[in-house]
């Protein structure tokens, strides 16, 4: 046997003596061993090893040691084969760590996880166990999800589902976890139990962010799609539940009910759920989807049928069976509308609409639509409704009417006037409506007898608008009804009878201005012309403008029909009190019939005064209308001279485009007459609102006026003035630039020129505005001496060669023939002008010609 020095030399080199000597001195530091293993690290493995057996023999209790070895030891057998004896030395290797690191999780963990990867799994098992058992509660969480990863590696589904139970005592919340491995394992017995005990859990949260309604249907599609498998739930309970909880999810859940009859192999049970679900949904969407799933499961169990047929033959009993399904097939599909107005009269019972619809589909079976009215009067509450609920009534009635049942339709009509409404108008509907079945038969005095009931003051009398009172209390002041029941007595009753309605409704003070004018037309027809016209004035009363306007219109019409010119007095009193606080826009046709009257029988004067008032009270967009009736109208009595003040007016008070247009007119009346300096006055006048970019039209109505009447100087004056309005308008330097530019020729050109290489464009366009505005000035006549004359020695053609110097944009007017013939034949002389004698215009002397008498 070797002794202590040779073994000493055969383990360790030369320069392990440093590390040795520190160990020597150090026996317990871990930090002196660490230096000592770092510096072995690329050394032989089991020189290593020895190392840190060496070290773990003084310092037992080291965990970083124990990790540290541990985790070579570890790598040192990566990659062998599991068979190979290393595994197990390491496997005690940490047996051996764990007596002393029993309590360090991170040891625990790297172990089963080192056992797990060899495929040992009893092992394993039993080291999870162990770990769980000496690692305290507050570490499982750690030990856990390793130790369901290795029991859901492998097929052992009853160790994982022991293993999950325990787990789920530590964390229920992970109960979903569980679920999800019990329906992949086909234990779904188990997992609706555990979905079921989530659900009813209040308190239980979602890890996958899963409502409490989307783990419902996971149950309710579990249960209901593996009703062989899950035996330990009352599945209808269950989804019953689910029906008083979720009332806003029926339809779903009603198709789960009866998928689960329908795969139990259940068909009728299946089907009574389907009529249930039906019969008791609320919601279009949920009728939709159970009716969907109801017309596939019949139209499965007929192909279903049918296939059975082709397979065994036909038979007798199987032919009768398949014309059954059939028929409830098509009994289903004609049932869909009932079925789904059904469920909109069971969200809203109180939807007339609805009601309606429902008779309509029982057309053709009186006795459905009985019951159906009966039981819709019955349900509509008349404050609730959506809709007229009073049409319900009138449609029940006109149901027995149109079957030859009066006395019922009366009946149903005196059941119907004593219901509380919410309005006014549906009792008054009713009631017309019960006066009008009576007209129909002919039952005229029954039908007076209805009406004058339904206008009958109660006992209590009630305002219109009270809410708070019943409607029948306040129907006797609804002008439905009493027109219905005054166009009666006209037709039936007496003229007293008729009056005294009439007279009530005015003083209910209920009255409208069409019943003022029916009540006075009436009076009219029985030549009652005072009380007529009483009425009117009753009328105008009783309501302010622009109510009383048709009143006061066919008030006057009548009046002046009635007495034309014999009460002249009362008539203009009535049209000044008319035209009293009369609004403008109501103005017009009072005025002119006021002016009319005036004209037939009244003065000329008058009527031309009348005319003038119409002028200012009007609105302004009817003025100018209003001033050409007045100059046509005074032109036909006075003749065209007396238009001038009128004209004259016109342009001051009219806008401008409408002020232009009297302009226009004034001046083509002045020259007709002959006036051609009254003319050039106006068209001077009105070229200060002319702006000759936006109406051209009116400075070429002047320079023709002046071609025909004028001459060289007055032309002349015309563009001066037009140039003058120009530059007056031009107030913009755009504009003014545009126009510098259009405009120049050489000289100016050139200065742009210079201006665009060294000056400034801005100073330049102002320079040059100042320059046209100068020019303007300059332009107006200062002395007569200056104003270039007609009457000369020069010819016509020097005249004009002047002018174009003088103006270059003028217009050539020398050589025309028509300025020759107006200047005279021959060489007659400028200035020699000959004046042409033309007939006066009979329009001038207007109404007075024929009444000028004749000279002696």
């Amino acid at each position: 046997m070797p002794s202590l020095t040779d073994r000493r030399e055969v383990m360790f080199e030369e320069d392990d003596l440093p590390y040795e000597e520190e160990i020597i001195r150090n026996p317990y530091s871990v930090k002196c061993w660490m230096r000592y293993i770092e510096y072995k690290q690329n050394g032989p493995k089991s020189v290593l090893n020895m190392v840190y057996e060496r070290a773990l023999k003084e310092l037992p209790g080291s965990y970083k040691l124990w990790y540290n070895y541990l985790r070579e030891r570890r790598k040192q057998v990566k990659g062998k084969c599991i068979t190979e004896s290393a595994f197990e030395e390491v496997n005690n290797c940490h047996e051996r760590a764990l007596v002393f690191m029993h309590k360090m999780p991170r040891i625990w963990l790297d172990y089963c996880q080192f056992l797990v990867d060899q495929c040992r799994i009893t092992r394993s098992r039993r080291t999870f166990d162990r770990a769980l058992r000496a690692l305290p509660v507050t570490q499982h969480p750690r030990v856990w999800p390793l130790y369901l990863r290795f029991v859901r590696r492998h097929p052992l589904p009853e160790t994982a589902v022991r293993a999950y139970r325990r787990y789920l005592k530590l964390c229920p919340e992970n109960a979903e976890e569980y679920i999800e491995y019990l329906r992949s394992m086909g234990r779904l017995d188990e997992a609706a139990v555990r979905l079921a005990a989530i659900v009813n859990n209040e308190s239980f949260v979602s890890k996958e962010g899963k409502s409490n309604y989307q783990l419902w249907h996971e149950l309710c599609d579990l249960i209901s799609q593996n009703p062989d498998k899950v035996r330990s739930l009352n599945v209808g309970a269950i989804i019953r539940g689910g029906l008083t909880r979720f009332t806003d999810q029926l339809g779903k859940l009603w198709c789960s009910m009866a998928d689960y009859y329908i795969r139990s192999g259940h068909f009728e049970k299946a089907r009574d759920v389907y009529e249930e679900a039906i019969q008791t949904v609320v919601t279009v969407r949920d009728f939709t989807q159970v009716f969907d799933s109801y017309a596939q499961f019949e139209e499965s169990m007929i192909a279903a049928k049918m296939e059975t047929t082709a397979e065994l033959g036909p038979d007798g009993e199987d032919d009768v069976d398949l014309e059954l399904r059939l028929a409830r097939f098509e009994q289903l599909i004609a049932r869909r509308p009932l079925l789904l107005n059904s469920v909109l009269l069971r969200q809203n019972p109180h939807n007339v609409h609805e009601w309606h619809k429902r008779v309509k589909l029982y057309e053709g079976q009186p006795r459905e639509i009985i019951n159906t009215y009966t039981e819709a009067v019955q349900t509509v509450d008349a404050m609730k409704a959506t809709g007229k609920p009073h049409s319900l009534w009138v449609s029940f009635a006109k149901f027995y009417e149109d079957n030859q049942q009066l006395d019922d339709a009366r009946t149903i009509f005196d059941k119907a006037t004593k219901v509380s409404y919410k309005q006014v108008e549906e009792l008054a509907a009713v009631w017309c409506e019960y006066g009008e079945m009576e007209l129909r038969h002919e039952n005229y005095d029954q039908a007076l007898r209805i009406l004058r009931k339904a206008t009958a003051i109660p006992s209590k009398k009630a305002e219109y608008f009270d809410m708070s009172e019943p409607v029948q209390n306040r129907v006797y002041k609804s002008l439905k009804v009493w027109s219905m029941l005054a166009d009666l007595e006209e037709s039936l009753g007496t003229f007293k009878s008729t009056k005294a309605v009439y007279d009530r409704i005015i003083d209910l003070r209920i009255a409208t201005p069409q019943i003022i004018i029916n009540y006075a037309l009436f009076l009219e027809e029985h030549n009652y012309f005072e009380e007529s016209f009483k009425a009117y004035e009753r009328g105008i009363a009783l309501f302010k403008w622009p109510n009383v306007y048709d009143i006061w219109n066919t008030y006057l019409t009548k009046f002046i029909e009635r007495y034309g010119g014999k009460k002249l007095e009362r008539a203009r009193d009535l049209f000044e009190q008319a035209l009293d606080g009369c609004p403008p826009k109501y103005a017009k046709t009072i005025y002119l019939l006021y002016a009319k009257l005036e004209e037939e029988f009244g003065l000329a004067r008058h009527a031309m005064a009348v005319y003038e008032r119409a002028t200012r009270a009007v609105s302004a967009d009817e003025q100018h209308h209003m001033f050409n009736i007045y100059i046509r109208r005074a032109a036909q009595i006075y003749g065209v001279t007396y238009t001038r003040p009128i004209y004259q007016n016109a342009i001051e008070v009219l806008p401008d485009e409408h002020s232009r247009e009297m302009c226009l007119r004034f001046a083509d009346m002045e020259s007709k007459l002959g006036e051609i300096d009254r003319a050039r006055a106006i068209y001077s006048y009105c070229s200060q609102i002319c702006d000759p970019r936006m109406t051209p039209a009116f400075w070429q109505t002047w320079k023709e006026f002046e071609i025909r009447h004028g001459n060289e100087d007055t032309i002349r004056e015309m563009l001066r003035i037009k140039r003058s309005v120009q530059a007056t308008y031009n107030t913009q330097v755009n504009f003014m630039s545009s126009q510098m530019l259009k405009a120049t020729s050489g000289s100016t050109a050139a200065d742009l020129a210079a201006g665009q290489s060294g000056g400034d464009d801005m100073k330049m366009l102002e320079q040059r505005a100042q320059e046209m505005a100068a020019e303007a000035q300059q332009d107006t006549p200062r002395a007569k001496d200056k104003i270039l004359f007609v009457r000369s020695d020069a010819s016509r053609s020097e005249l004009a060669e002047l002018a174009k110097q003088a103006n270059p944009d003028e217009i050539d007017i020398g050589d025309e023939d028509e300025d020759g013939d107006e200047d005279g034949e021959g060489g007659q002389e400028p200035d020699e002008v000959q004046l042409e004698q033309k007939s006066v215009p009979s329009a001038v002397f207007g109404g007075l010609r024929d009444t000028t008498p004749p000279r002696d």
